[in-house]
């Protein structure tokens, strides 16, 4: 079965779809709106029939086949034709496999397996030389707070407690002040920290991973913004956001670099980052990314690095992808770009090629997961305390995912401080 038609599956399994009188209204997966389903024949569409349906979505406008939401309104309908002539349609709940046994494992033992994961994994931090003035406090300890509190979903006062439980059981070495974690959670000397334990946190998976899928997204902040839009002749508010861009393995969701930046950025920029961090980790076969990333330096990076990149072409000025005649002609002695044989790929391979860029849905699951289970907002206000807040969010995903693997794949994971002293050779 093709990764289109398990995630229709997934669709029809656990999203609500509407029928209306102009055809079906289909949630999308990654949570902004939904997609209309409906027949391309007016005949066929007052018979009921499901056969020729099209769909508003971007896969089906182009590659004009049935993408993923039109196969879930087809697993969801079940027609019967009575002896009559009359068409009776039934609808059918849809499942998907799924190891419960392991899951509810992993589940029940999450929080047991986390802490000492996490206490481990924030162990190989180095500790800053002591200046003159107070002492400072241990950097893996305020990282271990910091990582446990956005974990818990409480604030920092609520989550007091629970740092001096963590102290007891010798997880930290001190029990630090919770306005001592507010105050390194918004330190700019965080944020490197945070990061380095993100890729680190990735590496057990190092001999799983070998395809991978970059993208962005928003995490909400208590600040907003205003503006006179002239347009309607109002005052509009907006509420910001901070973005975050990650690499992430399709197999199973772990992020394996990030970048932060703020609301208004471009993404391609941070497409060769992302992969240069992940060069350093794994070794990478195929990466996708969607068309904001397509650019010749992107694609050509991948190509440097060994992989093959399955970043779609952005649309001509004439709204179509201009023709090439001789995909197979190239100058004497010259090998082509990784710009020209991804084209003639996408040009007259497209089934090949879209098989492959399906991949990329894997980094929206992604953030589906983090959002889902840590929070899309913010309670940090200062820059660089949301941005560590994103960090801390990412490290949770990480271990969350390494847990999950331990039941259902049978993962094997040491301990961090060899896993990195193995990567650097020191």
């Amino acid at each position: 079965m093709e990764a289109r038609e398990i995630k229709a599956l997934q669709i029809a399994a656990t999203m609500p779809l509407k029928r209306t009188t102009y055809g079906w209204q289909v949630p999308s997966q990654s949570g902004n709106g939904t997609y209309r389903v409906a027949s391309t024949n007016p005949a066929m569409a007052q018979m009921d029939m499901v056969s020729g349906l099209a769909c508003t979505c971007p896969d089906y406008e182009m590659r004009g086949l049935p993408c993923k939401h039109v196969m879930a309104v087809e697993y969801t309908i079940k027609r019967e034709i009575t002896p009559e002539g009359e068409v009776v349609t039934e609808s059918v709940k849809v499942t998907y496999g799924q190891d419960w046994t392991a899951y509810n494992a992993a589940q029940c033992e999450e929080k047991d397996r986390f802490l000492p994961m996490l206490a481990d994994l924030c162990s190989t931090i180095p500790q800053p030389a002591q200046g003159r003035g107070r002492p400072r406090l241990p950097m893996s300890d305020m990282a271990f707070a910091a990582v446990s509190k956005v974990y818990g979903g409480m604030s920092a006062r609520r989550s007091d407690s629970d740092v001096r439980e963590n102290a007891a059981k010798g997880h930290m070495a001190q029990d630090p002040h919770f306005n001592s974690v507010l105050r390194y959670l918004r330190d700019p000397e965080m944020t490197p920290v945070l990061k380095s334990l993100v890729e680190l946190s990735a590496l057990p998976l190092k001999g799983v991973e070998d395809d991978f899928a970059a993208d962005s997204t928003g995490f909400s902040t208590c600040r907003f913004i205003r503006w006179y839009d002239h347009k309607w002749g109002k005052e509009q508010t907006k509420r910001e956001w901070v973005k975050l861009h990650a690499m992430t393995g399709v197999r199973t969701n772990i992020v394996t670099a990030v970048e932060l930046s703020g609301w208004r950025s471009n993404d391609t920029n941070y497409f060769r980052p992302l992969l240069a961090t992940t060069g350093e980790n794994f070794e990478y076969r195929n990466v996708t990314a969607d068309k904001a990333y397509s650019s010749k330096a992107n694609l050509q990076a991948v190509a440097d690095g060994g992989g093959t990149p399955y970043i779609p072409f952005k649309a001509t000025r004439g709204g179509a992808v201009p023709a090439v005649h001789n995909p197979n002609a190239t100058l004497p002695g010259i090998e082509a770009s990784a710009w020209t044989r991804m084209y003639h790929m996408f040009a007259y391979q497209r089934d090949t090629f879209l098989s492959r860029y399906h991949q990329r849905s894997n980094v929206e699951t992604t953030f589906s997961m983090i959002k889902a289970k840590f929070g899309d907002s913010l309670r940090s206000k200062s820059d660089e305390g949301q941005m560590n807040e994103v960090l801390c969010k990412v490290i949770c995903h990480n271990l969350c995912v390494l847990i999950s693997c331990i039941h259902e794949i049978g993962l094997d994971v040491p301990g961090f401080a060899t896993q990195q002293t193995a990567t650097t050779g020191a």
